[in-house]
């Protein structure tokens, strides 16, 4: 398959600076964690905490890490944050069997001082200036909550996993320690191509942005090919799911096909059927096996609903 134009703007070797920069502050960076129980969504099962810790720019962001009763040691699961202006805590059936978070990046609810993010907007917030962007902040936020997730105690080291879009190979690219990586959805690769394939958001904010500041094209596309995970690709050693669309659009595994035959690790493609527990089941039961943990469907039987049924 041909390179699109997102994929070959920018040098491997800027790409590289890039992220590099982004790690040398975040080492030079105390994550200072701060922890708080929460009652409330605590469980017979699992105790939940709010965390507050630090990423660059000396930026306190937060998140929910839920861990189940029981000395451990056991797995760890990033849900891997989509681009909402609010993060919920863990999912039930993750809090049963994995130390999880979920993460409030800075711009979200819980994270939003001194910088509330717009919705939409903040995607493309100082976008022509990579240095700038406040998604360079975002992503490194990202890294840091990988990086406090994977140090706690209960956490057993050779059992991390991340779910998520694909935000999710960007940060196992950086950070090796992450071991199985299941990507169920399309956010920065291609994306310079993705934004002239639809008119859904966030991807519209991109042309948003360019029908109001035209001459900002080539920086435009020169910073999303900072951020395309398929420059990075040969980095993800982690066993790696990628789910895939077979209707000849954006995300069918032609599409794909550019970053997943790029990666290091092993790769298995999950054809969507988007109905949506069988999907999340599916994807459940792949990651649950590469963790060493156990299924935890929701589609329920006849049995189940009783007298619904």
């Amino acid at each position: 398959m041909t390179a699109s134009a997102s994929e070959s703007t920018t040098p491997a070797a800027d790409v590289a600076a890039f992220w590099d920069a982004i790690d040398a502050e975040l080492a030079a960076t105390p994550a200072n964690p701060e922890t708080f129980e929460i009652p409330l969504y605590s469980t017979e099962f699992s105790t939940t905490y709010r965390v507050r810790f630090t990423s660059i720019g000396h930026y306190r962001i937060a998140a929910y890490i839920s861990v189940p009763h029981g000395d451990g040691p056991f797995p760890a699961l990033l849900s891997v944050p989509g681009y909402a202006s609010v993060v919920t805590p863990p999912q039930y059936e993750d809090r049963q069997r994995y130390v999880v978070m979920t993460l409030m990046y800075r711009g979200t609810r819980g994270a939003d001082w001194p910088y509330a993010g717009a919705f939409p907007g903040m995607f493309t917030d100082g976008i022509a200036d990579p240095e700038a962007w406040i998604y360079r902040g975002v992503l490194a936020d990202h890294l840091r909550g990988l990086e406090v997730l994977a140090s706690h105690p209960k956490v057993d080291a050779a059992r991390v996993g991340l779910i998520g879009n694909d935000v999710a190979l960007l940060i196992a690219a950086r950070r090796p320690e992450v071991s199985a990586v299941a990507v169920t959805a399309n956010h920065f690769h291609r994306l310079w191509d993705v934004a002239r394939a639809t008119e859904a958001y966030p991807f519209e904010e991109i042309n948003d942005y360019l029908r109001t500041y035209p001459g900002d094209a080539d920086a435009v596309r020169q910073a999303l090919s900072l951020v395309d995970p398929g420059a990075q690709a040969s980095r993800v050693g982690a066993t790696t799911l990628v789910s895939v669309n077979e209707d000849g659009k954006v995300g069918d595994t032609a599409w794909w096909s550019s970053l997943t035959d790029g990666i290091a690790g092993a790769v298995d493609c999950y054809a969507a059927t988007h109905e949506g527990q069988t999907d999340r089941d599916a994807i459940d039961a792949w990651l649950a096996n590469q963790l060493g943990s156990d299924p935890k469907p929701r589609i329920w039987t006849p049995e189940d609903l009783g007298p619904w049924s």
